[in-house]
Formats: C-alpha cells, structure tokens, sequence
C-alpha cells in the first residue's frame, strides 16, 4: 500500500526516511489553524492532524492518484494550557522563549492516518524542559531564524537543542512526527518500513 504524506515540513519527510518508510508528498494542505473557542490543546492537536489528512485525501482524489495511505500530523507546544504557535516576528519569538525559559513544557504531537476511508489517529505528549538561559542568550538564537516556522519558535533537532535540558517522551514526536505512535498506525494498515533498498 501506498503512503501519502500530507505534509510540506521536511523534518516529517526526514522521519519518515530515517525508518526507510517509501512515501510521496502530497501538496502541503491549506486549513484554518486557529484554536475554537474553549479547545483544550490536545483535541486541537489530533484535530488538525486529521483535517490536514482529510485535506490530503480530497487531493488525492482530485489529482486521480492511486489508493493507499493518507498521512497528516500536527504538532503544538502547550505551556500550561497556552497553545504556543509560530511566531509572528522575532519580537514574538523572544516572548516565547523567555515563557518557556527554565521552565517545563509539553510537546503534544499527533498523526492521523486515512486508510479506505477510515481514520485512524495516535499521539504523544512529550515533556520538555528548558535550561535557564540570559536574554542575550535566547536573542542570539532567535537571529539565527531557525525558529520562525516552528511551534513555540524553536527547533530541538537544530540549534535548539542546546536550549534543552531535559526531555522526557517522544523526541521524533517533539521534531514533528511521533514514530512510536506512527509505527503501530502503519503495521495495521499494511504499510511498508525498514525498505532500506529504496533508500541507497
């Protein structure tokens, strides 16, 4: 069976190879991604993984691609019970880092998985603890730009890492796409991994 990943962030594409699991991307889907009134952070969470999988499937479907697998994912920082988005700017972005400095957060990621029209989902929430870093510290991270396309405007598996302390769960659900839970979705469905011949 075919996999579809509903996706334009290459740091899902990148996890998906290092398992040697053969996908194609489909275009990244464009859906609204503001939080309805009242929703808690994880309902948001595997409720964008599945519109954005939905979205994928329609576009499978309009684009008259073969049947298979239809991947979306979602991934939030949550301090408390804020959900931490992009930043806007990198006025935005020190904000963030300065809430999350020295303190614990929660990284909740989540997959949804359209198999013959059905779907199937799987999260992680992943506890990630910040050192206690000096203004000029996060400010010279921030110029760097690594953070503007990321939820809570910082990458773990790039430079920020070194503005991590601890982390205890998931760290591929942190980067993006939780194996631990994808792996499970994939051996239901019949989808391929460890094709390591397709990979060179």
């Amino acid at each position: 069976m075919v996999l579809y990943l509903a996706s334009g962030s290459p740091r899902r594409a990148e996890l998906l190879q290092q398992i040697a699991a053969p996908f194609s991307v489909l275009k990244a889907p464009d859906i609204d991604e503001t939080p309805q009134a009242g929703e808690a952070p994880l309902a948001y969470v595997l409720r964008m993984a599945q519109q954005k999988a939905l979205a994928g499937e329609r576009q499978r479907q309009q684009v008259g691609l073969g049947d298979g697998a239809v991947l979306g994912a979602d991934t939030s920082v949550v301090l408390g019970a804020e959900i931490l988005g992009k930043p806007r700017d990198p006025d935005h972005a020190i904000a963030m880092l300065q809430a999350l400095n020295g303190k614990s957060h929660q990284v909740i990621s989540a997959v949804a998985l359209i198999v013959a029209g059905e779907v199937h989902q799987a999260h992680s929430v992943t506890t990630v603890t910040f050192r206690c870093l000096d203004e000029a510290r996060l400010a010279a991270y921030v110029a760097t730009g690594e953070g503007n396309d990321k939820a809570g405007g910082y990458g773990i598996q790039g430079l920020g890492g070194a503005l991590v302390a601890s982390l205890s769960g998931s760290y591929s659900g942190v980067v993006g796409l939780p194996l631990e839970a994808l792996v499970s979705l994939m051996d239901e469905a019949g989808l391929d991994y460890w094709q390591t011949s397709i990979h060179g």
